[in-house]
């Protein structure tokens, strides 16, 4: 009997990986993290990925990557210039909107100090593409982002499934301070994907919010930049269209925008174990890293298109590794997993979908199923 109760207690969540219930940190069998099994051999591997060169700096990859990008960038905007006063321009958006996305991810590459060997040019790339060309603070993304790696997928600490997440979190449970947070919690999976278009504006909005707070000098170079971002998109596009087309031309492409950043960033933990702040420490930090991460299946394209996210657990074990390397240290971290018995999630891009759909409808249930 006990046993037919602890079947039920846990659950599959990847291949050849044995969760426990929901809300239920993995652990080294209650162990200390110092002694989680995990944690020697995730020495060992990262002594030997750092002697064989993949944690280096990648220039020639970046220089090019980053020119390309910017370049289709203006090349968008030159389409759209040239297409003109048209509903036409209605086609242009979503490449715009795809183009903003593209930056964000070297962003993200700049945040993690994959790009350049300081700290410094790391951040002022991110200035560039974050706050000047796409609008979006950088100075408020990096320590969000930061707080993330550091503790992925644990209730209370992880910002992306808390209060600081600019999407609704997958793991909501009907906490919040009202009949709304119920009511998103109960539907939070047939409103994961309409939501999912605000992305931007609630990135948008939390990033000005945290730059009023702040008032000191790095903040007066963000709010600038994102002043001067704003002051000539809106002149471009109302420049080239009538306010009516313009302000569908800014809705498709920031939908678009949101809409591409969020499926890019969802399937990465989504749906996968949550820690409890309680337990998490019993849980080294390869541990921590590997269970709670989905990778995505597929070659370069897959690559190109979700900017390296694919490879979300070797991003998360070594997350200052430039994005190239990604796909050459894979081998080892899958052979690292097997042999600590981490498992290895990897499902293709609609398969990964389908799981959090299915995790989203189970959570909303069970928040209808609570008493008034």
């Amino acid at each position: 009997m006990e046993e037919a109760q602890e079947d039920r207690a846990t659950k599959r969540t990847a291949p050849g990986f044995l969760a426990l219930a929901p809300g239920r940190a993995p652990a080294a069998d209650g162990l200390p993290a110092a002694v989680d099994p995990s944690t020697a051999s995730f020495h060992v591997l990262a002594r030997q990925v750092r002697a064989i060169g993949l944690l280096d700096r990648r220039p020639g990859y970046y220089r090019v990557k980053i020119t390309l990008t910017i370049f289709a960038f203006f090349a968008a905007w030159v389409l759209f210039v040239i297409v003109g006063n048209s509903w036409a321009t209605l086609a242009v958006a979503p490449l715009v909107g795809m183009m903003f996305t593209q930056l964000g991810f070297i962003g993200h590459d700049a945040g993690h100090n994959q790009v350049f060997g300081t700290r410094r040019r790391n951040r002022l790339l991110g200035l560039i593409v974050g706050d000047a060309l796409i609008g979006l603070s950088f100075g408020w993304w990096v320590p969000k982002h930061n707080a993330h790696h550091a503790h992925p997928n644990e209730m209370g600490r992880d910002p992306d499934i808390g209060e600081g997440s600019a999407l609704p979190s997958s793991d909501a449970r009907g906490k919040g301070p009202g009949p709304i947070a119920s009511w998103l919690a109960r539907w939070q999976a047939p409103l994961f994907f309409p939501l999912m278009v605000l992305r931007s504006s609630g990135m948008h909005v939390l990033g000005i919010n945290r730059l009023a707070r702040r008032r000191d000098h790095a903040s007066l170079v963000e709010a600038s930049l994102i002043t001067l971002h704003a002051a000539l998109y809106l002149t471009v596009v109302l420049w080239v269209l009538s306010p009516l087309k313009a302000l569908a031309f800014i809705a498709v492409q920031q939908a678009v925008f949101s809409l591409y950043l969020g499926i890019s960033f969802a399937p990465n933990h989504k749906g996968m174990p949550i820690i409890e702040s309680a337990t998490a420490a019993a849980a080294g930090f390869a541990r921590r890293q590997v269970v709670t991460a989905r990778n995505i299946t597929g070659g370069r394209f897959t690559t190109l298109m979700l900017g390296g996210l694919n490879y979300q657990i070797e991003h998360h074990l070594f997350p200052s590794m430039p994005r190239p390397n990604l796909r050459r240290v894979q081998g080892l971290v899958r052979d690292f997993c097997a042999a600590t018995d981490l498992g290895y999630c990897e499902e293709s891009f609609v398969e990964s979908f389908r799981q959090i759909v299915h995790h989203l409808s189970d959570a909303g249930a069970a928040v209808g199923r609570r008493p008034g």
